[in-house]
C-alpha cells in the first residue's frame, strides 16, 4: 500500500531536495522527462524550484510517496486556467525512482492525478511520453488513448532524439 500525499506550498518547500533527487535518478536512468545529461541534482532542484509560484496558486498540483530512501514517487497535475481550456488539465512528471518500480506505484499516482483532475472539474485529461517507454505501456494499460506520434520529438538524457506519444483520457 502507497501513501500518496499531495504537497501544500509549504510542504513542496520542504520537499523539493526529495524531489530533485527523484528527478536526477530518473533522468540517470533514461527517461525523457526534458533533459539531457549531463543533470545533476542541483540542476533538478532549481527547476522543481521554478514550479514553486504555480503550486502556490493552484495551477499546478503535486503529489508524493515516501520510500525508505526518501521520495519514491510523484506525479503532478498542471490545470489549465485559460477561459476555454478549464475542462482540461495535464498529467505531467510521472516518476517513480528505479529502486521502487514494479510494485504498481506508477499505477497509483497516475490513478490519484485522474481522481484529483475529476474533483477539480476537469473532463478532459492530457498527457505525453516516449514512444514504447514503459510510461507508454503504463497509459495504454490505464485506458489513455494515444492520438499521435511525432517522430523524432525530443532528445533523450544521452541525447538521441526519440518519437513521443500523445495521450488523452476523458474523464466521466
Amino acid at each position: 500500500m502507497h501513501t500518496i500525499t499531495r504537497l501544500s506550498p509549504d510542504d513542496f518547500r520542504s520537499s523539493v531536495q526529495g524531489l530533485a533527487d527523484l528527478l536526477a535518478d530518473v533522468v540517470a536512468d533514461g527517461s525523457s522527462l526534458g533533459f539531457v545529461a549531463p543533470f545533476d541534482t542541483t540542476a533538478a532542484a532549481s527547476w522543481w524550484r521554478e514550479r514553486e509560484s504555480a503550486v502556490a496558486d493552484g495551477s499546478l498540483h503535486v503529489w508524493i510517496t515516501r520510500g525508505a530512501e526518501g521520495v519514491a514517487g510523484t506525479v503532478s497535475l498542471a490545470l489549465e486556467r485559460k477561459p476555454n481550456g478549464r475542462h482540461r488539465a495535464e498529467v505531467v512528471k510521472l516518476m517513480v525512482h528505479r529502486d521502487a518500480r514494479g510494485h504498481g506505484l506508477g499505477r497509483t499516482l497516475l490513478a490519484t492525478a485522474e481522481r484529483a483532475a475529476a474533483r477539480a472539474g476537469a473532463t478532459l485529461l492530457l498527457l505525453d511520453t516516449e514512444t514504447e517507454s514503459s510510461a507508454d505501456h503504463l497509459y495504454r494499460a490505464a485506458g489513455w488513448t494515444r492520438y499521435g506520434v511525432v517522430p523524432r520529438y525530443a532528445a533523450d538524457p544521452a541525447g538521441a532524439l526519440r518519437d513521443c506519444s500523445f495521450y488523452y483520457k476523458q474523464l466521466p
